[in-house]
C-alpha cells in the first residue's frame, strides 16, 4: 500500500491520491524499457461505486453536431491523425498556415474523437462533461477571418477545454454537482481573456466534484454529473489525480490540445503528473478567479494543463490580465508579463541556476535521473534536509473559506438555481443520495460544523502562510537557491499556503508504467523562470510518451 505523505493525508480531498508513497522501488527507466499497461488482469484494478454518469446522455451531448459528425468518415478522421495527434500549438498553427488543415477541421476532429472514444466503450475515460454548441460556428469564423486578422495570438483558433468550475455563457457550470446542472452564467474573466486572444472554447472537462472538497472517501475524478474519469495510461489501474482530472485526461488522450484546470492544493499538479503532462499552478492572484466556483478565496487559482512547456506558456499568456475585482489581484507596482512564451525558445542552458534537492526524495530513481539531466544543462544542484513543518488547521482554512465563498458565488451567479449554501446542497443531495452523493458528503458536513471568529480565522491564515514560506525560504536563503525540486504534488500544500507558484513536467514512468512529474517551485511571480527551467529540462529529457491506446 502507498504510504501517505502528511500533506496528502490532510488534503487527499483537494489534491490528490498522488502521494509521496508512490516510490515503488522504481528502477531506471529508459526509452527502450518504457512500460505500457496492456492487461488489466496483471494489475490491481480500481473499483468504483459509479463508473458512468446517470445524468449525462451521450446522444444529447452530441446532438448539436449530428449532421457535421455524420459527414466525417473514418477515412477522413484517420487522414488527419498524423497532422493533429500529439502536435503542439505551434505545429498545429504551422499546418493551418500551410493549408494542410483548417480550424473547422481541427475542431471537428476533436469532436469526432471525443464522441468515438470518451464514453460508453472499452476505452472510455469520461473526461468531457459538456461541449460548446457553438464551437463549429466559431471555428468557421476563425477560418474566414484568418487572412484578415493581423498580429494573431499563438492561440488563435485553437480549441481549449475548461474545467467545469469555470463559468461559460454557452454551457452550464456545474462543478460536477447535480444541484448546479441549471447554473447558466456569464463568462468568467479568464474565459473572456481566452476568447479575446482568439481561442475557441471547445467544452467543459469533468472534475472531482466540487473540486474534491465534497466527499471524504470518494476517488479522484468522480462527479455525479460527469461520472468517473479514468487514466489513459492505466484505465481503472492508475489514479487520475484530482481535482482537475478531466482537464488532464482529455489532453493526455488527445481530446483537446489544451485545457484549463484549477488548484487549491495540488489540483493541477496532481492530475498533470499522473497523466504525463505539464501543469502550472501560478502565483495566487496572477490569473483572475472571478467567475470560478470557489473552495478558498485565499488559495484558489486557475492554471494551464498541456503536453509541452511552450504550450503551457502560450495558454498562460492567453489567460493573463489584471482583474481589479479579484481580492488577490497583484499591485500595480508588480511587473508581470502577458507573453511567457517568446523568451523560451533560446532557453537550453540552466548555467548559474541553483536548484535545491530534497534529500529524502533522492531515493526515487526517476528524481535522481532528472537531477543528473539538470546537471548536464548547467544547473547547480544543492541537496538539503527538508524542514519538519506541519500545516496545522489547513482543513479549517478551507472549511471557513468555502463556508463564505461558495454562498457569495451562488448569490452572484446562481440566478437559475435554488441552492444558496452548503447546507442547501446537502439537503438537495439527500433527496436521492444514491445517485447524487454515492460516496457521502463528509467534507461538506465538516464545513457546516466549523466556525471561527474573524480574528481566529485570520490567525489561521497568517500562521499557515508563515509556515509554508518557512518550508521553502529557509533552505533557499541558506543555500542561495533559485528554486526547489519536488515530485508530483508532494509539496503542493506548502506552495499553496505560501502562495508560491509551481510547475510539473513529465520525468518518466515507474516500473509498471505509472507517470511521474518533476516539480519546480519558486517565489511569487517567478513564472517566467519556472517555465524557462521546465522548458530546458523538457528539451534535455524528452520524457513524455503518449498513452498507447490513445495515440493512434
Amino acid at each position: 500500500m502507498k504510504k501517505i505523505l502528511f500533506l496528502c493525508s490532510i488534503l487527499a480531498l483537494v489534491s490528490c491520491k498522488n502521494d509521496k508513497g508512490n516510490n515503488k522501488d522504481t528502477q531506471e527507466i529508459t526509452d527502450s524499457n518504457f512500460t505500457e499497461v496492456e492487461d488489466d488482469q496483471e494489475h490491481e484494478v480500481l473499483e468504483f461505486k459509479v463508473l458512468d454518469s446517470k445524468y449525462l446522455e451521450k446522444d444529447i451531448l452530441w446532438s448539436p453536431f449530428e449532421i457535421e459528425l455524420y459527414k466525417v468518415t473514418e477515412k477522413k478522421y484517420d487522414s488527419l491523425k498524423s497532422i493533429i495527434l500529439e502536435k503542439s500549438v505551434t505545429e498545429l498553427q504551422k499546418a493551418i498556415a500551410e493549408e494542410q488543415l483548417t480550424y473547422e477541421e481541427l475542431t471537428l476532429f476533436y469532436l469526432y474523437r471525443m464522441r468515438k472514444l470518451d464514453r460508453e466503450n472499452d476505452l472510455s475515460l469520461n473526461a468531457v462533461i459538456a461541449v460548446n454548441p457553438n464551437v463549429l460556428t466559431e471555428a468557421r469564423l476563425k477560418d474566414r477571418n484568418y487572412k484578415n486578422t493581423a498580429n494573431k495570438s499563438p492561440i488563435y483558433g485553437i480549441p481549449v477545454l475548461l474545467k467545469d468550475n469555470i463559468n461559460t455563457s454557452t454551457m452550464p457550470t456545474t462543478a460536477g454537482s447535480v444541484a448546479l446542472q441549471g447554473n447558466t452564467t456569464p463568462n468568467a474573466f479568464i474565459t473572456n481573456k481566452l476568447e479575446e486572444s482568439g481561442a475557441i472554447i471547445l467544452g467543459k472537462a469533468n472534475l472531482s466534484e466540487w473540486a474534491y472538497f465534497f466527499c471524504k472517501d470518494c476517488p479522484s475524478g468522480y462527479s455525479a454529473v460527469g461520472g468517473q474519469t479514468l487514466n489513459p495510461y492505466g484505465r481503472r489501474i492508475f489514479d487520475t489525480g484530482g481535482s482537475s482530472s478531466g482537464s488532464a485526461v482529455a489532453v493526455a488522450a488527445n481530446f483537446a490540445p489544451l485545457a484549463v484546470g484549477s488548484e487549491t492544493s495540488g489540483s493541477i499538479l496532481s492530475p498533470s503528473s499522473q497523466n504525463s503532462l505539464v501543469g502550472l499552478k501560478p502565483t495566487i492572484g496572477l490569473l483572475s478567479r472571478t467567475g470560478i466556483i470557489p473552495i478558498s478565496s485565499t488559495l484558489d487559482t486557475p492554471g494551464p494543463i498541456t503536453k509541452t512547456v511552450m504550450d503551457n506558456a502560450i495558454l498562460l499568456s492567453a489567460m493573463a490580465g489584471r482583474d481589479t475585482s479579484d481580492t488577490k489581484v497583484y499591485a500595480d507596482s508588480i511587473k508581470v508579463t502577458t507573453d511567457y512564451y517568446s523568451a523560451l525558445t533560446d532557453t537550453t542552458s540552466l548555467r548559474g541556476v541553483r536548484l535545491g534537492v530534497i534529500k529524502e526524495l533522492t531515493q526515487d530513481s526517476l528524481y535522481s535521473r532528472a537531477i543528473n539531466e539538470l546537471k548536464k544543462i548547467g544547473a547547480q544542484i544543492v541537496e538539503f534536509e527538508a524542514e519538519a513543518i506541519e500545516l496545522e488547521n489547513f482543513l479549517r482554512l478551507l472549511n471557513l473559506d468555502m463556508k463564505k465563498d461558495l454562498p457569495d458565488y451562488l448569490e452572484r451567479y446562481g440566478k437559475r438555481i435554488e441552492v444558496r449554501s452548503v447546507e442547501d446542497i446537502m439537503t438537495f443531495n439527500m433527496e436521492d443520495s444514491v445517485q447524487r452523493a454515492p460516496y457521502g458528503q463528509g467534507l461538506f458536513e465538516g464545513i457546516v460544523k466549523d466556525n471561527a471568529t474573524a480574528k481566529e480565522f485570520q490567525a489561521i491564515k497568517d500562521t499557515l502562510k508563515i509556515r509554508g514560506k518557512r518550508f521553502f525560504d529557509i533552505p533557499m536563503k541558506e543555500h542561495y537557491l533559485d528554486g526547489i525540486l519536488s515530485i508530483n504534488n508532494y509539496h503542493a500544500g506548502f506552495a499553496a499556503v505560501a502562495e508560491y507558484p509551481a510547475i510539473t513536467v513529465p520525468m518518466g514512468y515507474d516500473d509498471i508504467g505509472e507517470p511521474k512529474g518533476l516539480t519546480f517551485i519558486s517565489i511569487p511571480y517567478s513564472e517566467q523562470n519556472l517555465l524557462r527551467w521546465a522548458y530546458a529540462y523538457e528539451q534535455e529529457s524528452q520524457q513524455r510518451k503518449p498513452p498507447k491506446d490513445y495515440s493512434k
